[in-house]
C-alpha cells in the first residue's frame, strides 16, 4: 500500500484503538486495496455487494466521467469510481478528520484525480457548479430530511449534466424520494434496511 510494513501495521493498530474502519476496493485498478478511515459520526461505507451492483449498472458510463461524491465519508463510492476508470471525483464531507483521511488515501493510491472539499453538502450545492457532473453519488445520513432538501438544489442549479446519472441511498421504510420530472428511475434495489436507486437526468441538452 505504499508504506513500510512496520508503518502499515502501526497504522492498523492505531485505527483499531481509535475505532477506525477499513475499506476494501472491489474492482478496477485498485482492486483488493485496503484503506483505513476514521469511524467518525457513524460512517457506514456502502457495502461491497451494493457497490458491485451499482457499478455494474454504471459500467458503460464510467470511463473518463466527472463524479461527485456527496457525504463522502470513507470515500467508498468515489474511490471505487476512480478505480474503475472515472476521470475525476470531487469528494464532499463536512468532517475534517474524514476529509484528511480521504486526502491521505488518495496520496497512498498515488492518484491526482480526486479533489476533497471539507464543507457541508448543502453549502457546497447552494450555487451552480463551474461544470456539471456526469455522475453524482449521494448517501446521506438517514432520517434527517436530506433528500427533500438537496434534490431540488441539485436539479435547480444544474449539478448533473443532461444524460447524467444520480445515485441515491435511503432507508427502506420510506418511499422513493420525489424527484424532478426529468429524472427517470433507471434501477432500484433493496438490501436489508437500505434501498438504493439510480436515476438518469433526461433533460435535453441546452434546455
Amino acid at each position: 500500500m505504499g508504506r513500510k510494513p512496520g508503518h502499515q501495521k502501526n497504522s492498523r493498530s492505531a485505527a483499531a484503538k481509535t475505532g477506525g474502519g477499513e475499506l476494501r476496493i472491489i474492482g478496477g485498478d485498485w482492486r483488493s486495496r485496503k484503506l483505513q478511515f476514521p469511524e467518525t459520526g457513524g460512517v457506514r461505507p456502502t457495502p461491497a455487494r451494493t457497490r458491485e451492483t451499482l457499478f455494474n449498472w454504471l459500467n458503460y458510463h464510467l470511463a473518463g466521467s466527472r463524479c461527485l461524491d456527496l457525504f463522502a465519508g470513507s470515500g467508498a463510492l468515489g474511490l471505487e469510481a476512480l478505480s474503475r476508470g472515472a476521470g475525476t471525483t470531487v469528494f464532499v464531507d463536512h468532517t475534517p478528520t474524514l476529509a484528511q483521511a480521504l486526502r491521505g488515501n488518495l496520496r497512498l493510491l498515488k492518484s491526482e484525480k480526486g479533489d476533497v472539499v471539507c464543507q457541508s453538502v448543502d453549502t457546497f450545492l447552494a450555487q451552480p457548479p463551474a461544470e456539471p457532473f456526469d455522475i453524482l453519488f449521494m448517501d446521506p445520513p438517514f432520517r434527517q430530511g436530506w433528500l427533500e432538501k438537496l434534490i431540488p438544489m441539485i436539479a435547480n442549479y444544474g449539478w448533473v449534466k443532461p444524460g447524467g446519472w444520480i445515485y441515491v441511498e435511503h432507508e427502506s421504510e420510506r418511499t422513493t424520494p420525489e424527484t424532478p420530472e426529468n429524472w427517470t428511475l433507471y434501477r432500484q434495489k433493496s438490501a436489508g434496511q437500505v434501498t438504493y436507486c439510480l436515476f438518469k437526468n433526461e433533460e435535453s441538452e441546452g434546455a
